[in-house]
Protein backbone atom coordinates (compact mmCIF):
# COMPACT_ATOMS: atom_id res chain seq x y z
CA UNK A 1 0.00 0.00 0.00
CA UNK A 2 0.91 3.75 -0.59
CA UNK A 3 -0.52 6.56 0.81
CA UNK A 4 -0.69 8.69 -2.59
CA UNK A 5 -0.74 8.03 -6.29
CA UNK A 6 2.64 9.44 -7.27
CA UNK A 7 4.31 6.28 -5.09
CA UNK A 8 2.84 3.96 -6.92
CA UNK A 9 4.52 4.70 -9.97
CA UNK A 10 8.20 4.27 -8.13
CA UNK A 11 6.96 0.83 -6.99
CA UNK A 12 5.29 -0.07 -10.41
CA UNK A 13 8.87 1.49 -12.17
CA UNK A 14 11.76 -0.22 -9.50
CA UNK A 15 9.15 -4.03 -9.55
CA UNK A 16 8.39 -3.74 -13.19
CA UNK A 17 4.84 -5.27 -12.35
CA UNK A 18 5.67 -8.21 -9.76
CA UNK A 19 3.49 -6.17 -6.71
CA UNK A 20 -0.19 -4.80 -6.36
CA UNK A 21 0.06 -1.84 -5.09
CA UNK A 22 -2.91 -0.35 -3.39
CA UNK A 23 -3.29 3.16 -3.11
CA UNK A 24 -4.94 5.01 -0.22
CA UNK A 25 -5.56 8.17 -1.41
CA UNK A 26 -6.84 7.86 -5.22
CA UNK A 27 -6.68 10.33 -7.79
CA UNK A 28 -9.18 13.22 -7.67
CA UNK A 29 -9.02 13.28 -3.65
CA UNK A 30 -7.36 15.57 -1.43
CA UNK A 31 -4.63 13.67 0.72
CA UNK A 32 -5.14 16.32 3.09
CA UNK A 33 -9.00 15.40 4.74
CA UNK A 34 -9.01 12.28 2.59
CA UNK A 35 -11.00 9.03 4.53
CA UNK A 36 -10.33 5.73 3.37
CA UNK A 37 -13.60 3.65 2.02
CA UNK A 38 -13.76 -0.49 3.16
CA UNK A 39 -11.98 -2.28 -0.24
CA UNK A 40 -9.02 0.23 0.80
CA UNK A 41 -8.73 -1.01 4.38
CA UNK A 42 -10.00 -4.84 3.13
CA UNK A 43 -6.37 -4.32 0.61
CA UNK A 44 -4.55 -2.57 3.30
CA UNK A 45 -5.28 -5.77 5.47
CA UNK A 46 -3.62 -8.01 3.00
CA UNK A 47 -0.39 -5.75 2.12
CA UNK A 48 3.12 -6.94 2.97
CA UNK A 49 4.33 -3.26 3.35
CA UNK A 50 3.25 0.68 3.39
CA UNK A 51 4.76 3.11 2.06
CA UNK A 52 4.22 6.81 3.45
CA UNK A 53 4.54 10.10 2.82
CA UNK A 54 4.66 11.07 6.49
CA UNK A 55 3.51 14.81 6.50
CA UNK A 56 -0.29 14.73 5.18
CA UNK A 57 -2.72 15.75 7.16
CA UNK A 58 -4.43 12.31 6.37
CA UNK A 59 -1.70 10.68 7.99
CA UNK A 60 -1.66 12.17 10.94
CA UNK A 61 -5.15 10.79 11.36
CA UNK A 62 -4.87 8.00 10.19
CA UNK A 63 -1.90 6.27 10.13
CA UNK A 64 -1.38 4.90 13.15
CA UNK A 65 -4.82 3.27 12.83
CA UNK A 66 -3.24 1.99 8.99
CA UNK A 67 -0.61 0.35 11.40
CA UNK A 68 -2.69 -1.61 14.07
CA UNK A 69 -4.54 -2.60 11.37
CA UNK A 70 -1.73 -4.68 9.97
CA UNK A 71 1.05 -5.09 12.17
CA UNK A 72 3.22 -6.96 10.29
CA UNK A 73 3.77 -4.68 7.45
CA UNK A 74 6.94 -3.13 6.87
CA UNK A 75 6.78 0.41 7.11
CA UNK A 76 8.64 3.38 5.60
CA UNK A 77 7.95 7.24 5.20
CA UNK A 78 9.68 8.83 1.98
CA UNK A 79 10.14 12.42 3.82
CA UNK A 80 12.98 11.02 5.65
CA UNK A 81 15.86 11.27 3.18
CA UNK A 82 14.13 14.64 1.83
CA UNK A 83 15.77 18.40 2.87
CA UNK A 84 12.15 19.31 4.00
CA UNK A 85 11.10 22.66 3.85
CA UNK A 86 9.16 23.97 7.09
CA UNK A 87 5.79 25.24 6.65
CA UNK A 88 3.22 26.80 8.78
CA UNK A 89 0.66 25.84 6.28
CA UNK A 90 -2.85 24.18 7.61
CA UNK A 91 -5.51 22.56 6.35
CA UNK A 92 -9.40 21.48 6.76
CA UNK A 93 -9.77 18.82 9.55
CA UNK A 94 -5.87 18.22 10.60
CA UNK A 95 -3.18 19.70 12.31
CA UNK A 96 -0.66 21.80 11.34
CA UNK A 97 1.97 20.34 9.48
CA UNK A 98 5.32 20.29 10.32
CA UNK A 99 6.65 20.70 6.62
CA UNK A 100 5.60 20.71 3.49
CA UNK A 101 4.64 17.17 2.21
CA UNK A 102 4.74 17.94 -1.35
CA UNK A 103 8.25 17.04 -1.93
CA UNK A 104 7.82 14.66 -4.66
CA UNK A 105 7.03 16.64 -7.27
CA UNK A 106 10.71 17.90 -7.31
CA UNK A 107 12.76 15.70 -9.50
CA UNK A 108 15.64 15.86 -6.79
CA UNK A 109 13.64 14.53 -4.31
CA UNK A 110 12.49 11.72 -6.52
CA UNK A 111 16.22 10.75 -6.65
CA UNK A 112 15.89 10.35 -2.66
CA UNK A 113 12.75 8.56 -3.02
CA UNK A 114 13.76 6.05 -5.58
CA UNK A 115 16.52 4.18 -3.25
CA UNK A 116 14.79 3.74 -0.28
CA UNK A 117 11.61 1.86 -2.74
CA UNK A 118 14.36 -0.68 -3.94
CA UNK A 119 15.20 -1.38 -0.81
CA UNK A 120 12.01 -1.89 0.72
CA UNK A 121 11.28 -4.13 -2.24
CA UNK A 122 14.15 -6.50 -2.17
CA UNK A 123 13.53 -6.78 1.22
CA UNK A 124 10.04 -8.33 0.27
CA UNK A 125 11.02 -10.03 -2.63
CA UNK A 126 15.20 -10.88 -2.80
CA UNK A 127 14.97 -12.94 -5.64
CA UNK A 128 13.98 -10.19 -7.91
CA UNK A 129 17.28 -8.31 -6.12
CA UNK A 130 18.70 -8.08 -9.58
CA UNK A 131 15.55 -6.97 -11.69
CA UNK A 132 14.83 -4.51 -8.86
CA UNK A 133 18.46 -2.82 -9.01
CA UNK A 134 18.31 -2.74 -12.75
CA UNK A 135 15.10 -1.02 -12.45
CA UNK A 136 15.89 1.17 -10.32
CA UNK A 137 18.85 3.15 -12.62
CA UNK A 138 16.69 3.09 -15.88
CA UNK A 139 14.04 5.04 -12.71
CA UNK A 140 16.92 6.98 -12.33
CA UNK A 141 17.71 7.68 -15.93
CA UNK A 142 14.46 8.68 -16.66
CA UNK A 143 14.21 11.03 -13.20
CA UNK A 144 17.47 12.55 -14.88
CA UNK A 145 15.60 13.78 -17.82
CA UNK A 146 13.01 15.63 -15.48
CA UNK A 147 15.86 17.29 -14.05
CA UNK A 148 17.08 18.29 -16.69
CA UNK A 149 13.99 19.75 -18.10
CA UNK A 150 13.38 21.08 -14.77
CA UNK A 151 17.07 22.90 -14.74
CA UNK A 152 15.84 24.91 -18.12
CA UNK A 153 13.14 26.93 -15.66
CA UNK A 154 15.76 28.72 -13.67
CA UNK A 155 17.25 31.94 -14.80
CA UNK A 156 20.52 33.79 -14.37
CA UNK A 157 18.53 37.32 -13.90
CA UNK A 158 16.87 36.53 -10.74
CA UNK A 159 13.61 34.15 -9.29
CA UNK A 160 10.80 33.62 -12.19
CA UNK A 161 7.38 33.85 -10.28
CA UNK A 162 4.36 31.35 -11.04
CA UNK A 163 0.97 31.59 -9.51
CA UNK A 164 -0.68 28.59 -7.95
CA UNK A 165 -3.53 28.18 -6.00
CA UNK A 166 -2.52 25.21 -3.36
CA UNK A 167 1.17 25.84 -2.80
CA UNK A 168 2.13 22.06 -4.09
CA UNK A 169 5.22 23.28 -6.10
CA UNK A 170 7.62 24.45 -2.84
CA UNK A 171 10.11 22.43 -3.43
CA UNK A 172 10.28 22.47 -7.39
CA UNK A 173 10.38 26.31 -6.73
CA UNK A 174 13.14 25.73 -3.81
CA UNK A 175 15.16 23.60 -6.12
CA UNK A 176 15.06 25.01 -9.40
CA UNK A 177 15.13 28.69 -8.50
CA UNK A 178 12.09 29.80 -8.91
CA UNK A 179 9.20 31.88 -6.69
CA UNK A 180 5.78 29.83 -5.63
CA UNK A 181 2.59 32.41 -5.07
CA UNK A 182 -0.26 30.52 -3.68
CA UNK A 183 -3.53 31.65 -3.11
CA UNK A 184 -4.19 29.53 -0.12
CA UNK A 185 -3.06 30.84 3.18
CA UNK A 186 -3.33 28.71 6.35
CA UNK A 187 -4.76 26.12 3.93
CA UNK A 188 -8.07 29.09 3.84
CA UNK A 189 -9.26 30.95 0.80
CA UNK A 190 -8.18 34.11 -0.08
CA UNK A 191 -9.68 36.89 1.52
CA UNK A 192 -11.22 39.57 -0.78
CA UNK A 193 -7.93 41.79 0.30
CA UNK A 194 -5.99 38.88 -0.37
CA UNK A 195 -7.15 38.61 -3.77
CA UNK A 196 -6.43 42.41 -4.27
CA UNK A 197 -3.22 41.46 -3.22
CA UNK A 198 -2.77 38.71 -5.33
CA UNK A 199 -4.36 40.69 -9.10
CA UNK A 200 -2.01 43.53 -8.29
CA UNK A 201 0.95 41.30 -8.20
CA UNK A 202 0.29 39.03 -11.33
CA UNK A 203 -0.08 42.03 -12.95
CA UNK A 204 3.43 43.98 -11.80
CA UNK A 205 5.03 40.04 -12.34
CA UNK A 206 2.78 40.44 -16.07
CA UNK A 207 1.90 36.39 -15.05
CA UNK A 208 0.20 34.84 -18.00
CA UNK A 209 -0.44 31.46 -16.24
CA UNK A 210 -2.33 30.59 -12.96
CA UNK A 211 -1.56 27.00 -11.99
CA UNK A 212 -4.64 25.48 -10.26
CA UNK A 213 -4.52 21.29 -9.33
CA UNK A 214 -6.95 19.35 -10.53
CA UNK A 215 -8.67 18.62 -7.49
CA UNK A 216 -9.37 22.26 -6.33
CA UNK A 217 -12.11 24.37 -7.68
CA UNK A 218 -10.98 27.05 -10.09
CA UNK A 219 -13.40 29.68 -9.07
CA UNK A 220 -10.71 32.25 -7.40
CA UNK A 221 -8.50 31.37 -9.75
CA UNK A 222 -11.25 32.59 -12.52
CA UNK A 223 -11.77 36.04 -10.74
CA UNK A 224 -7.51 36.93 -11.20
CA UNK A 225 -8.06 35.48 -14.27
CA UNK A 226 -10.37 37.64 -15.75
CA UNK A 227 -8.55 40.76 -13.70
CA UNK A 228 -5.38 40.10 -15.55
CA UNK A 229 -6.13 38.02 -18.72
CA UNK A 230 -3.95 35.13 -17.32
CA UNK A 231 -4.87 31.60 -18.79
CA UNK A 232 -5.92 28.88 -16.16
CA UNK A 233 -3.59 25.51 -16.60
CA UNK A 234 -4.69 22.76 -14.40
CA UNK A 235 -2.23 20.29 -13.27
CA UNK A 236 -2.30 16.77 -11.78
CA UNK A 237 0.84 16.57 -9.18
CA UNK A 238 -0.91 13.29 -8.09
CA UNK A 239 -0.96 11.72 -10.97
CA UNK A 240 -0.30 8.26 -10.88
CA UNK A 241 2.13 8.89 -13.75
CA UNK A 242 4.48 10.85 -11.86
CA UNK A 243 6.95 10.82 -14.81
CA UNK A 244 4.05 12.46 -17.53
CA UNK A 245 2.21 14.86 -14.70
CA UNK A 246 5.88 16.50 -13.49
CA UNK A 247 7.11 16.73 -17.33
CA UNK A 248 3.85 18.46 -18.00
CA UNK A 249 4.18 21.17 -14.86
CA UNK A 250 8.05 21.81 -15.86
CA UNK A 251 6.10 22.41 -19.81
CA UNK A 252 3.34 24.60 -18.12
CA UNK A 253 5.77 27.11 -16.20
CA UNK A 254 8.69 26.89 -19.52
CA UNK A 255 5.82 28.38 -21.91
CA UNK A 256 4.20 30.73 -19.13
CA UNK A 257 8.21 32.11 -18.64
CA UNK A 258 8.62 32.22 -22.18
CA UNK A 259 5.71 34.30 -22.49
CA UNK A 260 7.19 36.99 -20.17
CA UNK A 261 8.20 40.18 -21.92
CA UNK A 262 11.86 40.97 -23.16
Amino acid sequence: SVSIAPFRYFVEEISGGTFDVNVMVPPGASPHIYEPVPDQIDRLRRSDAYISNGLLGFEETWLDRFYEINRDMKKISLAGNIDLIESEHHHEGEHSERADPHYWVSPLSAFKMASPVKELLTGLDPGNRQRYQENHEVLLRKISEVDSMARELSSPEGKRAFMIYHPTLGYLARDYGLEEISFEQEGKEPSPSRLIQLIDRARKENLKVILVQREYDVRNAQVIANETGAVIKVIDPLSEDWYAATVEIIRVLKDSFEEEPK
